[in-house]
């Protein structure tokens, strides 16, 4: 695929090899840093580990101006800034955590234009304050990238509705730079099946998007998933599978902050060297855990899905699912955290026996998700009947409480159009709901208990069907 770009080929392999130092670019992120420097919209699936960074990372720094990368998690945020200012490399990150004065600077720093890379959440990128920065004429934006972006898929319908107003952000942009301005758009993920490549195409407005689609399975990652049918039993093998391990680093993930601080007090009790990491840490502390594991001073955290997403460590063999995730592409995402020395890694679910009389854990927690779900929905359809047909997303948000969650639900349906980040429409439709996280949810599910091979289960989930054969590694292939 060749694009005419005003940088050299040469000058990006040199800079590449400057500030990377590797000598030349994996399949296919040559051809993406291609297409990005040519302003070409893109959708890019790469699995976990595959060097999705450094292919919308070097295009930014290769042109004058500012590109943003929308970033869901700020551990993540906080990983990619950290590495790149340690090449003393033109980036910053902003997050409501951050001091004012923090703020400030980088805002200052933004005017300026000394900055190539800015990283900030959906939230963050339309606050008052960094939008009216944004959108001053002089401030040159070269394009707008989603990274993770499976996380509008899984969160923009549950609690992060501000991800179903990122598609009219680029035009709302255009609008106040000079006329034959270009904004390129793309979004980065290592999972989102065929369904969730379009809810991500259509929801970004995506203009001719050219589509980089690479296989996720992983031939050295073993799954296996094993039913315990108490909840001491769960703990029993848990403590027999990290046993066998002894000196390997590895991750247990759990589902809840609680449930992370618990286990992790247990296993301490055991005699392990662990702790408990999730969201709710502060910065600091975060960074200590991350630095401990990445060391191998700490074998092991027991982590919700905010650990892993941009920490990368090549000798991870192993990763324990002590919950099972309630989506097929959280479970992608984190068993790849394995293995990426491309040396064999094992990846356990721990599960409750399938009726739940024995413990119900993993059926309620299932279940409150479905339910609540639904919930939404409803929420959603009746709060339609009471919304002016146009209005200001702000104002609806503090007359209803669910407001904004509301009218990102009526989106998602196909009830609703943002004229704008912050404005939006009713439409007259007869078009059903759109249920497709329960579905998700029952496909995890079916993944759990299926008897075919998993790896073969997982590439026609996500659209590699013609490419699905038995794995001849995970434990159904064992077994059978």
């Amino acid at each position: 695929m060749n694009y005419s770009t005003q940088i050299s080929w040469q000058t990006v392999k040199s800079e590449f090899q400057r500030i990377w130092g590797y000598q030349d670019f994996r399949p296919p992120q040559g051809e993406i840093i291609n297409c990005l420097l040519a302003k070409q919209d893109a959708l890019i699936l790469m699995p976990t580990g595959g060097g999705k960074s450094i292919c919308f990372q070097l295009p930014a720094l290769l042109q004058t101006g500012l590109t943003l990368v929308v970033s869901p998690l700020v551990a993540l945020m906080e990983n990619q800034v950290q590495e790149l200012r340690e090449r003393d490399l033109p980036a910053a990150l902003l997050h409501s955590e951050l001091p004012s004065f923090e703020k400030r600077q980088i805002l200052q720093l933004i005017a300026n234009q000394k900055i190539r890379l800015l990283y900030l959440s959906p939230e963050t990128l339309l606050s008052p304050p960094v939008w009216e920065k944004l959108s001053h004429p002089q401030i040159i934006i070269n394009g707008i990238i989603l990274d993770e972006a499976h996380c509008l898929v899984q969160w923009g319908d549950t609690f992060r509705p501000t991800y179903r107003r990122l598609g009219v952000v680029r035009e709302a942009l255009l609008k106040t730079k000079p006329p034959g301005t270009k904004i390129t758009l793309a979004a980065f993920t290592a999972t989102a099946d065929p369904l969730a490549q379009n809810i991500i195409q259509s929801t970004l407005n995506l203009i001719n998007p050219v589509i980089f689609r690479l296989n996720p399975y992983r031939e050295n990652i073993q799954p296996k998933v094993s039913i315990a049918w108490t909840p001491q039993g769960k703990k029993q093998q848990l403590l027999k599978f990290i046993k066998a391990r002894v000196n390997t680093s590895g991750l247990i993930y759990v589902r809840s902050r609680r449930d992370s601080e618990n286990l992790a007090a247990w296993l301490q009790e055991m005699g392990y060297v662990t702790t408990g990491y999730h969201a709710g840490l502060g910065a600091v502390e975060r960074r200590q855990i991350e630095a401990k594991w990445l060391s191998g001073k700490m074998p092991f955290v027991v982590c919700t899905s905010a650990f892993g997403m941009g920490i990368n460590k090549a000798d991870v063999r192993w990763v324990v699912h002590f919950h099972a995730p309630l989506l097929l592409s959280e479970y992608v995402q984190e068993i790849g955290r394995a293995g990426r020395d491309g040396k064999p890694a094992d990846a356990l679910t721990l599960v409750s026996e399938p009726t739940g009389w024995l413990d119900p854990e993993d059926k309620n927690r299932q279940k409150f998700f479905v339910d609540k779900l639904r919930s939404q929905y409803q929420i959603a359809t009746r709060l339609s009947q009471k919304v002016p047909p146009t209005g200001e997303v702000n104002a609806i948000a503090k007359e209803f409480s669910d407001g904004e969650l509301a009218l990102a639900l009526l989106h998602s349906q196909g009830k609703l159009q943002w004229l704008d980040p912050f404005h939006y429409q009713i439409i007259a439709t007869d078009k059903n709901q759109n249920f497709s996280q329960m579905q998700a949810v029952k496909q995890m599910r079916q993944y759990l208990y299926t008897r075919k091979c998993r790896w073969q289960f997982l590439l026609d989930a996500f659209g590699f069907g013609e490419e699905a054969k038995n794995c001849g590694h995970c434990d159904r292939c064992c077994k059978n």
